[in-house]
C-alpha cells in the first residue's frame, strides 16, 4: 500500500487528510503536528513513506526547514507542501519539494498529486535498482 505522512498542526485538517486518502486506498502512516516531530519520527520509520503532505506554517521549525532536513536523510522522498501561503511556492520548490497546492483546494487535486508523486517515487526507485 502507498504511504504517506502528514505534517500539519491543525487537527481538524488532519481528520480530513486521514479519512480522503484512507478513502482513497492509502495508508496513512503517522501524523507530525511540528517540523521538530516530522525529522524526528521520519528519523525512526522503518519503512519509509512514499509522499509527505507538508505545511510551511508549523511550530519549531517551519516546511521548508523541516523538508530540507528530510530530504538530506532521503533524496528521494516525495513532498507536497500543502499551504495558503502562495509567497513561498518558490522556495518550496528550491528546497525539493516535488509539488505544491495552494489551500483551498479539491479533493480531486490532491488525489492526483499524490498518485503522481507516488508514481515519480516509484519510478525513481525502479532505475536507481
Amino acid at each position: 500500500m502507498d504511504k504517506i505522512f502528514i505534517v500539519e498542526d491543525d487537527k481538524s485538517l488532519n481528520s480530513f487528510y486521514k479519512k480522503v486518502l484512507r478513502l482513497n486506498g492509502f495508508e496513512v502512516v503517522r501524523i507530525a503536528e511540528d517540523g521538530e516531530e516530522a525529522i524526528s519520527m521520519f528519523k525512526a520509520f522503518k519503512s519509509k513513506p512514499q509522499v509527505i503532505l507538508m505545511d510551511h506554517h508549523l511550530p519549531k521549525k517551519n516546511g521548508i526547514e523541516a523538508s530540507k532536513e528530510i530530504l538530506q536523510i532521503d533524496p528521494n522522498i516525495k513532498i507536497i507542501f500543502i499551504t495558503g501561503d502562495k509567497r513561498i511556492k518558490r522556495e518550496a520548490f528550491a528546497c525539493g519539494a516535488f509539488s505544491f497546492l495552494e489551500k483551498p483546494f479539491t479533493i480531486k487535486s490532491l488525489i492526483q498529486t499524490i498518485k503522481r508523486a507516488m508514481k515519480s517515487y516509484n519510478l525513481q526507485n525502479y532505475i536507481s535498482q
